[in-house]
């Protein structure tokens, strides 16, 4: 027969864009202006190259950003975000505030430290 596998949405949203270094790739991405790899690796700062390669590859496989190479020497490759993932700017806009917001409540001894979530290209 050809029925079709339950799935929970939440599990399947994790499967998608879970892990430590996805959403801050998303983010980074969010304003709408095609970012080079190395321009991505230094503002994440402690990501190892072998980690960004492969988030980017899941991230495109997944339908979330889009790989555009150049064909020049030497060669230039831009990262940006497909309309599936702009999907989820609103929902990591609540999750960004509900951290400040929790942060500011609860944690007397530290601060946000992240630009990128700060910022509103």
């Amino acid at each position: 027969m050809n029925e079709k596998l339950k799935v929970c949405p939440i599990r399947y949203t994790l499967g998608v864009i879970g892990g430590k270094w996805k959403l801050p790739i998303i983010c980074l991405l969010a304003c709408d202006t095609p970012m080079r790899y190395g321009a991505i690796k230094k503002k994440l700062g402690d990501i190892t190259n072998m980690m960004l390669s492969q988030s980017l590859k899941e991230l495109e496989a997944n339908g979330m950003a889009n790989r555009k190479q150049y064909n020049v020497i030497p060669p230039k490759v831009e990262y940006s975000l497909t309309n599936e993932a702009k999907e989820l700017l609103g929902a990591l806009t609540m999750f960004a505030k509900w951290g400040n917001d929790q942060i500011d409540k609860n944690e007397n001894n530290i601060t946000s430290g992240c630009e990128e979530c700060q910022s509103s290209c």
